[in-house]
């Protein structure tokens, strides 16, 4: 379903086979709240190249499950669900997928299903689609209902300034570690990424036409972490550490 400015879900008809209908916003769209604190989401996989080029990102598969040709999905629409009223999924080699059941991978994130592949029946020809991306043409998909959901596929390469037009770097990926969406900013200069809440408190202006958004970030967004005040032994030049997603593979 989509999430609107203030965070929350709003009720919709499920999507319909082949269209996705309203209720689904794949490519991992992003909805900021006005306060400072993030939206509830799903996880976040990293972007394909192919994202821009007239594809959209939905899912990826992981590691086969079972015997019988179950897979594992990580699923990017916004309903995981949904994705499977997508038929066909297109993958990067030109192939044409067919989802013939999804359900949720039990103990996991939401966004982790288990898929059933049409014409896959043997654990060996699931194994075979491990990190095997699923992607969507560009112009199935419908547009964003609210003037703060934006596509992944937008959001990714964005430059990143602050107010007074100084840079700061390149959005890279848009994670969600279960706490709310997060911009990846790799810096102008080299050096590690650094993650930054999407909200309208920390991005207060995404202007997709001009390739940019404006962020209100702290002066140390790029500074190594330090360690923790009753860890003495820890190293002072502690790199960032992000968090491992749970359910990823």
């Amino acid at each position: 379903m989509p999430r609107g400015r203030d965070g929350g879900r709003r009720p919709s008809p499920p999507p319909s086979a082949g269209e996705g209908g309203p209720a689904v916003r794949p490519g991992r769209e992003r909805g900021r709240v006005p306060e400072d604190r993030p939206s509830p989401g799903s996880l976040r996989s990293p972007p394909s190249p192919a994202e821009g080029g007239g594809l959209v990102l939905l899912g990826e598969f992981g590691r086969a499950h079972g015997l019988k040709g179950e897979v594992r999905l990580k699923s990017s629409t916004s309903d995981p669900l949904a994705i499977a009223s997508y038929d066909p999924l297109l993958t990067a080699d030109g192939r044409r997928l067919t989802l013939a059941r999804v359900r949720p991978a039990a103990g996991a994130a939401p966004d982790i299903l288990i898929a059933v592949v049409r014409g896959v029946s043997t654990r060996e020809a699931a194994e075979a689609l491990n990190r095997v991306s699923l992607f969507v043409e560009r112009e199935r998909l419908p547009p964003p209902e609210d003037e703060d959901e934006f596509l992944l596929a937008d959001l990714v390469g964005l430059a990143v300034e602050r107010a007074d037009g100084t840079p700061l770097g390149r959005i890279v990926g848009v994670p969600n570690y279960g706490g709310g969406d997060l911009l990846e900013i790799a810096p102008v200069t080299r050096g590690s990424t650094a993650l930054l809440p999407f909200t309208k408190a920390f991005v207060p202006v995404v202007d997709i036409k001009a390739g940019r958004v404006v962020a209100d970030a702290p002066d140390d967004l790029f500074a190594p972490a330090k360690p923790e005040p009753d860890d003495p032994d820890a190293p002072t030049d502690a790199p960032r550490r992000k968090p491992r997603p749970e359910g990823s593979r």
